[in-house]
């Protein structure tokens, strides 16, 4: 009986350290699982919940997206749209958002800060996929396209005339593509700003600037129609425009692809604010002069694709007509 009973207790005891071994194990693998699985980084909407601040990121010499004003003032068509987007904000958080800017000129240097959360969005970038490889793009609120700025006596225009000239550009931005997609025997010459690039013009360091049709034509405007011209007469490449956020935060591209619609219907239904938001950038007394008629027509071909926001006004029917 003695035997057969430490017979019984070493089974026992054998069991009680197997069970022993294998909770220890599980709760190993617990821990292992919670201490090494990396946490979950906090969205912008978390972010700007949270801090009550947006930050954004923009460059200040791109007229007419953003740029200082003689007031010293940091304003443009980008800028405003991004107002938008902060009192978008502060309705669904239902709190003041105060937004803080980045000034970064490089786009080289925007995409890295973006992704590594330096700021939550910038604007007034050209969609390329490239770039939409790392991070995600708004809906565009404007489209343009490549040309060149060139000295009013120029003959430079058709790719042909192109081959061994000196053209400047930012560095890998759209215009250096296209460029030297469209001629490859085109000398390309790195240009940091738009002020350098000017200065290298009018020096006859360049032949000719590559950049957005857009900002081309805002200086040209500037520096005095006699002097200069944009050639051709059709861009060599289109493009839109828009705003990047970082990738994983669809909430907040949401909301801001809803600020973007929701000014093009209110352009187009006639509020008065969206009219003139869009009319002292675009219209015929703008910084650019633009038929209103193609301002209408890209809208509404945006807004086709899109459902219609809910509309104060009882004439919301004026949006499909």
């Amino acid at each position: 009986y003695n035997i057969f009973l430490l017979i019984i207790i070493e089974l026992f005891e054998k069991e009680k350290n197997m069970f022993r071994k294998q909770l220890i194990g599980i709760i190993s693998l617990i821990l292992t699982t919670f201490l090494t699985a990396p946490a979950r980084a906090e969205t912008v909407m978390e972010k700007v919940a949270r801090t009550g601040v947006l930050t954004i990121s923009t460059r200040s010499d791109l007229i007419p997206y953003s740029y200082i004003n003689e007031a010293g003032e940091l304003v443009g068509y980008s800028i405003d749209l991004l107002n938008l987007v902060q009192e978008e904000l502060e309705q669904r958080l239902g709190k003041d958002i105060i937004i803080q800017v980045v000034i970064e000129e490089k786009i080289s240097e925007r995409i890295p800060k973006l992704r590594s959360g330096e700021f939550d969005i910038a604007c007034d970038t050209a969609f390329t996929w490239e770039r939409d490889r790392f991070v995600d793009f708004s809906t565009s609120y404007a489209v343009s396209g490549i040309r060149l700025l060139v000295n009013s006596e120029s003959n430079l225009a058709s790719p042909e005339s192109l081959a061994n000239k000196r053209i400047g550009t930012a560095p890998n931005n759209p215009g250096a593509v296209t460029i030297k997609t469209i001629q490859p025997q085109a000398n390309l010459v790195s240009v940091n700003s738009v002020e350098e690039g000017l200065n290298a013009l009018e020096e006859g360091k360049v032949d000719a600037l590559a950049g957005d049709t857009v900002i081309l034509y805002a200086i040209r405007e500037e520096l005095g129609k006699d002097s200069y011209k944009l050639v051709p007469e059709q861009p060599y490449a289109r493009y839109g425009m828009g705003c990047m956020v970082a990738e994983n935060n669809s909430t907040f591209l949401n909301l801001v692809n809803y600020s973007i619609i929701k000014m093009m219907q209110g352009y187009l239904v006639g509020e008065n604010r969206f009219e003139e938001m869009v009319n002292q950038w675009f219209g015929p007394e703008g910084i650019i002069n633009i038929d209103p008629t193609i301002i209408r027509n890209f809208f509404q071909n945006v807004l086709i694709t899109k459902e219609q926001v809910p509309l104060d006004q009882t004439d919301s029917q004026a949006i499909i007509k």
